[in-house]
């Protein structure tokens, strides 16, 4: 079974989930044996094209650490929290779903755009 660690101590994503507001960025950084990179790479690109089909998807892109590296970094956008909410307890995507390997390891965590003044918008 894959394992999943909360990235930020002090909040769980479910307490993220309980949130309302605008768009929000997925970051899951995936780490898996490099034996098994076949089979998340399969089960990543199910995933993806399952969830291109869901209310408030816009974008994801997939990177992998270079050199060999079995560390990935997914980033998803959605248009609302409660949209992405929706699509992950969706049981019909769910059971579209292909198994993702038992050594991974999940760290998914929400995020929204910081404005800095001179430097990046919001």
């Amino acid at each position: 079974m894959p394992k999943f660690v909360e990235l930020d101590e002090t909040i769980t994503l479910a307490e993220q989930l309980e949130e309302g507001g605008g768009s929000i960025i997925l970051v899951n950084i995936l780490t898996v044996a490099t034996a098994d990179v076949d089979q998340l790479l399969a089960a990543w690109a199910s995933d993806a094209a399952n969830l291109k089909t869901q209310p408030g998807f816009i974008s994801t892109q997939l990177h992998r650490g270079i050199g060999g590296s079995g560390t990935f970094l997914n980033i998803a956008v959605w248009e609302t929290v409660a949209q992405y909410r929706a699509a992950r307890n969706n049981k019909e995507l769910r059971s579209k779903a292909l198994p993702y390997p038992e050594s991974l390891t999940a760290k998914p965590h929400l995020f929204r755009k910081v404005a800095v003044p001179g430097i990046c918008v919001e």
